[in-house]
């Protein structure tokens, strides 16, 4: 800070825009000036902070942020996720699997969705947004459905599954979000954490906060929402268009 003014404002306004946006935490590691150094403080002096920036264990931050899960939770939710889609591709069947060896928190019911990838292409996802089964159980007959009844694609092919990248995402229970107006929408949603559910005209669709990674503008997003319910692009606009948001834990293999 010189002047009471700020080096490197542009960096810093940067930073600024992407703890709003990712919902990061900051932490304060040190704060020192050059009067620390020299040991005049009596006139101007040159302030240094330095800060780190952090996401809270499974994803941003939020109000009503879904609990982490541990590596070992992670890894029993993944393993099973492959193990049903395999068995559903090969056989139409879902592994057999003992409730008494599946971790405790594992059986709480949870909204969940699995989502499968290949080569980076989106190859099936299907999920419950309310919490209708245990966590276990809903991840497999979700990657299930992913592999085999996402209307979008062709079922998976056995000789496809070796390649197929797996997500899981566990969502909280959606809750209405209150707005006055289609702008007031707008700057309530908040970008990368809220997962949206659109409701308008008796029709219903959700993107998950993944989704804005590859739409990052609201106003497109919602777009894209009303669209994916069966409606046009500004439907959300109507009188009448309700929203709820969720946010999610999601985790891949490699997080596993």
């Amino acid at each position: 800070m010189a002047g009471g003014r700020a080096c490197g404002k542009a960096t810093i306004l940067t930073l600024m825009n992407l703890d709003l946006l990712k919902g990061w935490k900051a932490r304060l590691l040190d704060y020192r000036t050059s009067g620390d150094a020299t040991g005049d403080k009596t006139g101007g002096v040159v302030g240094d902070a330095s800060a780190a920036f952090h996401e809270l264990e499974g994803g941003p931050a939020a109000d009503g942020a879904a609990p982490g899960y541990s590596r070992e939770e992670k890894r029993f939710l993944m393993e099973l996720a492959r193990r049903a889609a395999q068995e559903a591709v090969r056989n139409g069947n879902l592994p057999p699997i003992d409730e008494q060896t599946v971790p405790v928190r594992l059986r709480e019911k949870k909204g969940c969705f699995v989502t499968l990838t290949q080569g980076g292409a989106l190859r099936g996802c299907i999920g419950h947004i309310l919490p209708l089964a245990p966590l276990f159980r809903a991840v497999m007959e979700n990657a299930r459905s992913a592999a085999l009844h996402d209307s979008r694609f062709e079922p998976v092919r056995a000789s496809e599954l070796a390649g197929l990248e797996f997500e899981i995402s566990v969502l909280t229970e959606p809750r209405p979000l209150e707005f006055s107006s289609p702008e007031d929408l707008l700057n309530k949603l908040r970008p990368r954490q809220d997962g949206v559910v659109l409701k308008v005209g008796g029709r219903a669709s959700t993107f998950l906060p993944q989704v804005w990674e590859q739409l990052p503008r609201r106003e497109e997003f919602l777009n894209r929402l009303a669209m994916k319910a069966g409606g046009a692009p500004g439907d959300w606009r109507k009188p009448g268009a309700a929203v709820s948001i969720y946010q999610v834990v999601a985790f891949k293999e490699a997080d596993s």
